[in-house]
């Protein structure tokens, strides 16, 4: 199912109005010249925030604990947790999380996939919120807002790639939304299976007045990793575009293909999801098991997004690709028995894309908002995410789950 606003949840939609599109420098710079003036500012800590009576301490004044969802073993179940969060500093932004999507990396980190995670681990990078405390140096945001966390909350920002709007591959190392060492606080990241966040501006994404908040926490990671590939190879209308792989990356770089009037083709797995691929505007689906098809095909792609997480035979899509023409790796499964004397006579390239910088992140945002591009969604409840997991593992979802942290809040 798609989510569309409706009266199960009021406040996550405002009135409509499709933004203008600037250059991607641009962005950052312009969120703070946008920003109103805030009015005092705490001593301590450097927030400001609004509090429920002048008795109470104003939220983000000290390091404070919220509940989070999470496992305590490489493998175990996800859990109610008690995690801490620090406090404001003076650029600061406090989020009050209202939706999490679950990302198949999430499952990966979790089971030990990529290496042991350190526990507990608290995942989630797919988070949308309200702002509920700034500290008294953030020009980006104002209490009430809403804001957007990603893959990433800290890097460097010095380094070449850095200043190049390319922080998720800082070369003295970004730091991950969860399971990073916190430069910050000590320890490890914790993400967003929780009740609330502490980011530095730098690192939250406004979320435009009127774009739907649910559909939205997945645009963070699944758009984003999907959009920069179609970005950075300059996908033209007419191109023919193939995606390998109809999930949550997938069906997002179908959408995203589709917008730019690409000609695209799915090749997956799962028979029962031809037809997705058509409604998602595909021109074709191929399984992977059809040989006449993938020899009929030979080379005709000017660019291939694979969205694959596990291990696989990447040389029969090779083969479906023009010359010079990219095969780009964004489902980070190895890709084996590539031929090098085939990719020779083609010169064809592998290659691979790891999510996007801030300022990119941010324009797939506004892209989408634009353009009503929305990914599809299930919205699901905190106790149900190990059998959203089981899912993920299975196939069966169409095709991200959200976690609904905002309809308990609603409710209190």
């Amino acid at each position: 199912m798609e989510h569309q606003c409706s009266d199960h949840h009021p406040g996550d939609c405002h009135p409509e109005h499709a933004p203008a599109e600037p250059g991607r420098r641009k962005i950052l710079k312009m969120a703070g010249v946008a920003a109103m003036p805030l009015l005092g500012a705490m001593s301590s800590g450097g927030a400001q925030a609004q509090a429920a009576s002048a008795s109470e301490p104003a939220l983000g004044q000290s390091p404070f604990t919220v509940r989070a969802y999470g496992a305590k073993s490489t493998g175990g179940r996800i859990v109610p947790l008690q995690i801490q969060r620090r406090a404001l500093g003076a650029r600061d932004v406090l989020i009050d999380i209202l939706y999490a999507s679950i990302c198949h990396s999430d499952i990966h980190t979790v089971h030990g996939d990529w290496r042991a995670p350190p526990l507990p681990v608290v995942p989630g990078h797919e988070i949308v919120g309200r702002v509920l405390a700034v500290g008294n140096k953030v020009t980006k945001f104002k209490v009430g807002e809403i804001a957007g966390v990603g893959c990433m909350v800290d890097s460097c920002g010095t380094c070449e790639n850095c200043l190049s709007d390319r922080e998720q591959i800082c070369l003295n190392g970004a730091t991950f939304t969860y399971g990073s060492l916190d430069k910050v606080s000590g320890g490890h990241t914790f993400g967003g299976y929780s009740d609330k966040i502490v980011v530095s501006e730098r690192f939250a994404i406004r979320i435009p007045p009127g774009m739907d908040l649910v559909s939205a926490a997945p645009i963070l990671c699944a758009g984003i990793t999907t959009f920069s590939p179609i970005r950075h190879w300059r996908v033209r209308p007419g191109w023919r575009v193939a995606v390998v792989g109809l999930g949550g990356l997938g069906h997002m770089a179908v959408k995203l293909a589709v917008a730019q009037r690409a000609e695209v083709t799915v090749f997956t797995t799962t028979p029962g999801k031809i037809a997705d691929a058509a409604r998602l505007g595909a021109r074709e689906a191929v399984l992977w098991s059809d040989a006449a098809a993938m020899k009929r095909l030979a080379n005709t792609f000017d660019l291939m997004i694979s969205t694959v997480p596990y291990a696989f035979e990447a040389q029969p899509f090779m083969n479906v690709l023009k010359l010079d023409s990219t095969f780009v790796n964004v489902g980070l499964g190895e890709a084996r028995g590539i031929n090098p004397g085939a990719m020779a006579l083609g010169r064809k390239s592998l290659s691979g894309s790891m999510i996007g910088g801030i300022a990119e992140t941010q324009e797939v945002i506004d892209h989408c908002f634009a353009r009503n591009i929305r990914p599809d969604i299930e919205l699901i409840r905190p106790e149900q995410i190990d059998a959203a997991y089981e899912r993920v593992v299975k196939k069966d979802v169409r095709y991200r789950f959200v976690i609904d942290f905002a309809s308990g809040k609603n409710a209190a």
